[in-house]
């Protein structure tokens, strides 16, 4: 693969951020290489959805005390949650009873945390204002044996998973006992009424906690992970949308803290993924609906605002045309005036960028280009008179486009000219290299280089080759990012729809 730019995302990275960050998607190990936090350093351009707060919220002075019967000695080491990410907070050591403790003069940020021993067995914590408490547990088995002192958060997380677990076993029998009666049957209606009144009795005991701790860490973390109840008088797209919508509302998004647990990046995945239709237009309305709705409390607005480009960087997603979702979001969002974590010089790389990309997003007017072929002549992209153009961008040392041109040419070679042809251009190369490429490819097709490359800038964008993209008779970009296998697919679903 040829990068011609490095992708707009290495705009995004120029600065490096004050943390070493783990990945959120595994444990990780107490041997990982990770780094202090440091709430004073922050990067001034898009780096890390990690680097989503601006000051956390910090707990009172923190002197935890903790009995972990069957913890190794050795090591122990705090792991923070910021985002999608984790990192080594703070470490300690612990004697040959399972004795450690972790102190903090300042307090630690409020938020969720893991206890990490060297053999990888940990615990949860919450830290939230009062960070002065004693942990006694055996580790063979921590949910049962956990008991908290002083610590008003953890004692309600811990008192929750034993209520869950014991309900568990419930759900699954009532679960295993609908598969063996029919819907519809009176069997049916008693076994429904015992799972409803099993989730009645959940949301009970959560109103009764919520009600009486408001305002601690625990009602906030827990409430916000509360999933609405779907609005079942709506058809189901109504209802889908009004869902999408109504997942944020347990959301406090005044309390920065919950950054600092899993519970807003395991739901933004789920909107995005899941609740969202994977389809350019539909991503980037959910995300600009979210954006939106943040924009009064800083610390989510920048922690979504920085996720979306990082997420839908070309290269490291399958939709179809995110350049759509980038440019939306950044000429939106990465103002002057809105972007308040970037600096001027950064903030004009970011819209130039947006500017390249936005001329050709799937649904314009395809852009013309007139460059010149291999005997010297100008040829214009759009004077084809072929029902459907591929526009393909490459460079002949791409390892990818080794392997595309190939297809392409065969795919071709079985198609009418009038009902495709191909518009080949050169990217970043020279005549020989050029010339030598067609040849050996034996690619009949239009062929065009400039080594300026001053005839396509601001026409196609190409994050990296090779680059393909699909016009229709209109002359509408109907396909981009696309392999040579599915140029057929993206064809025949717009003549579908063209009757």
């Amino acid at each position: 693969m040829f990068n011609k730019s490095q992708s707009i995302i290495s705009l995004f990275v120029t600065a490096i951020t004050s943390l070493l960050l783990l990945s959120c998607k595994g444990e990780p190990s107490a041997s990982a290489q990770t780094s202090s936090y440091s709430p004073t350093t922050q990067s001034n351009v898009i780096t890390s959805s990690a680097d989503a707060t601006r000051d956390p919220v910090m707990g009172s002075a923190a002197d935890i005390q903790i009995s972990a019967i069957g913890a190794p000695a050795g090591s122990a080491f705090l792991i923070g949650i910021l985002g999608d990410q984790r990192f080594r907070m703070d470490s300690t050591s612990v004697n040959a009873q399972g004795q450690l403790s972790f102190v903090e003069p300042e307090g630690y940020p409020q938020g969720h945390y893991f206890v990490y021993f060297s053999n990888n067995r940990n615990f949860q914590v919450l830290l939230g204002e009062d960070q002065t408490f004693t942990i006694d547990v055996e580790m063979a088995d921590v949910l049962n044996t956990m008991k908290v002192s002083g610590s008003i958060d953890n004692e309600l997380l811990y008192d929750n998973m034993r209520f869950e677990e014991g309900l568990r076993p419930q759900f699954a029998a009532i679960a295993e006992e609908l598969k063996t009666v029919q819907e519809g049957t009176a069997a049916y209606d008693a076994v429904k009424a015992k799972q409803t009144a099993l989730v009645d009795q959940r949301k009970s005991h959560l109103d009764q906690v919520f009600k009486k701790h408001q305002g601690s860490l625990y009602v906030s973390f827990k409430k916000s992970g509360q999933n609405p109840d779907p609005r079942m008088d709506l058809e189901e797209q109504a209802r889908l949308a009004a869902y999408r919508k109504d997942f944020w509302n347990n959301v406090d998004f005044g309390d920065a803290r919950l950054l600092r647990t899993p519970v807003i990046f395991n739901k933004l995945k789920r909107y995005m993924d899941e609740l969202t239709q994977q389809h350019p237009d539909s991503v980037t309305n959910s995300a600009i609906w979210l954006i939106d709705r943040s924009e009064p409390y800083p610390d989510y607005f920048k922690f979504f605002a920085n996720w979306v480009p990082l997420t839908y960087e070309p290269t490291k997603t399958t939709l179809m045309d995110p350049e759509m979702v980038l440019t939306r979001i950044i000429q939106r969002y990465f103002t002057h005036e809105k972007a308040f974590w970037v600096d001027s010089v950064s903030i004009y790389g970011f819209q130039q960028r947006a500017a390249e990309m936005a001329g050709s997003l799937i649904g314009n007017q395809a852009p013309n280009v007139t460059s010149t072929d291999p005997d010297g002549n100008p040829q214009t992209l759009l004077d084809n008179k072929a029902d459907y153009l591929i526009v393909y961008m490459y460079n002949p040392e791409c390892e990818h486009c080794m392997e595309q041109t190939p297809k392409l040419v065969d795919f071709y070679n079985q198609q009418s000219r009038k009902e495709i042809d191909v518009y080949a251009i050169a990217i970043d190369t020279d005549d020989t290299k050029w010339k030598n490429y067609i040849k050996k490819n034996n690619m009949s097709w239009t062929n065009v280089h400039d080594p300026s490359n001053r005839s396509i800038y601001g026409k196609y964008y190409v994050d990296h080759t090779p680059e393909l993209y699909v016009l229709n008779p209109d002359r509408i970009i109907i396909g981009k990012n696309l392999k040579v296998n599915q140029v057929m697919t993206v064809v025949n679903r717009d003549k579908e729809k063209r009757g």
